[in-house]
């Protein structure tokens, strides 16, 4: 399950996917400001998500080639610590539970249990391995303990997952199924927004979401309606969705990343954001780790994109920084494996030039 390229081809493998998401994060930005300047937006919001992902997916890069276990170890932990001693995440007092700060913690606590798996396959001692699973299952319980259903969902999803992701041998497959998913959990937002789908599954998702949730929802698809194209203006859904401005301390937020885009931002700020979640499964699709690694750290990321869906969890940085570094340490390229592959190079050309 480790790759068996060599060193240029790994680095060819590194240099593709680093220049995808330079362009994409790139186009990110530029359409954020091209939108709010047509539309008189604010896209301060965007450009720091943007500036947290790329931040976090360095460091996450630096931090995997050089302690690949310790690191991811060290985030998972990080995580929790901050779930703990800072439970209210979000700006501002929250009237309705399910659109406060749950959903980022539940973000935030899934992103640990990937690091805390990625971190298990990783390590070569088979204690540790255990201890670093035990961690992952105990982020899991952390999260039913602070009352959040949600998480101890996608932890113990992520951490499901990560386990099968030892018997699969070929990563496509399984980056194929979370790409799926993703896009399947979105499609599923889309139609209840556009109250196509049946009375009785409406009824129990209402009674899951919240009718406020839906609601917000709906002017959301409204105003993408209403400008397919650029969108009503990064920042703007708070001063023009209905629901919003008569809810009282609303944060203006439609709680659904796509809808989001598809209201503020027009068809291409969803299919952008589209490209950005692509881009890092294409990222671990590419990268030499090993695919243990690489579907524990996409199976953490699709189960963000589908909290990312149905809440708010973008809008935290702490959730955009944990998302880049997750991907980053799933990416890197340790330096002790790079130096064996080295000196492995150099005694198999010695062997063969001796006489």
């Amino acid at each position: 399950m480790t790759s068996s390229a060599g060193p240029q081809e790994d680095g060819d493998r590194r240099n593709v996917s680093d220049a995808a998401g330079v362009v994409v994060l790139g186009a990110c930005a530029a359409w954020s400001l091209i939108s709010a300047a047509m539309r008189d937006g604010r896209p301060e919001g965007v450009l720091l998500a943007i500036l947290a992902v790329a931040a976090g997916y360095a460091a996450g890069r630096i931090g995997g080639a050089l302690l690949p276990v310790a690191v991811p170890c060290a985030a998972a932990l990080a995580g929790v610590g901050l779930t703990l001693t800072v439970p209210h995440l979000s700006p501002g007092p929250q009237f309705v539970t399910p659109l406060g700060h749950a959903g980022a913690t539940a973000a935030v606590l899934t992103l640990a249990t990937g690091a805390a798996c990625c971190a298990a396959w990783s390590a070569s001692a088979p204690l540790l391995r255990l201890a670093l699973r035990l961690l992952a299952a105990g982020i899991a319980v952390t999260a039913a303990a602070l009352g959040s259903t949600s998480g101890f969902v996608t932890c113990s999803a992520v951490l499901v997952c990560s386990l099968s992701a030892g018997h699969l041998r070929h990563r496509g497959v399984g980056i194929a199924g979370l790409a799926l998913t993703a896009a399947s959990v979105t499609g599923l937002i889309w139609a209840v927004a556009g109250n196509v789908v049946p009375g009785g599954l409406l009824a129990w998702l209402e009674g899951q979401l919240t009718g406020h949730r839906i609601q917000l929802w709906q002017d959301a698809l409204h105003l993408a309606r209403e400008d397919l194209a650029l969108g009503v203006g990064p920042g703007r859904f708070g001063e023009l969705s209905s629901t919003a401005t008569g809810t009282l301390l609303s944060d203006g937020k439609p709680h659904s990343a796509p809808l989001q885009q598809a209201a503020e931002q027009g068809v291409v700020g969803v299919l952008l954001l589209a490209a950005a979640f692509g881009w890092m499964l294409f990222a671990l699709w590419r990268t030499a780790r090993p695919t243990p690694v690489a579907l524990t750290a996409g199976a953490a990321l699709t189960a963000l994109a589908a909290i990312a869906a149905i809440g708010n969890a973008l809008s935290f940085t702490t959730v955009s920084v944990g998302a880049g570094l997750l991907a980053g340490l799933a990416t890197a390229r340790p330096i002790a494996v790079e130096s064996t592959q080295h000196e492995d190079d150099v005694r198999t050309r010695g062997d063969q030039l001796a006489p």
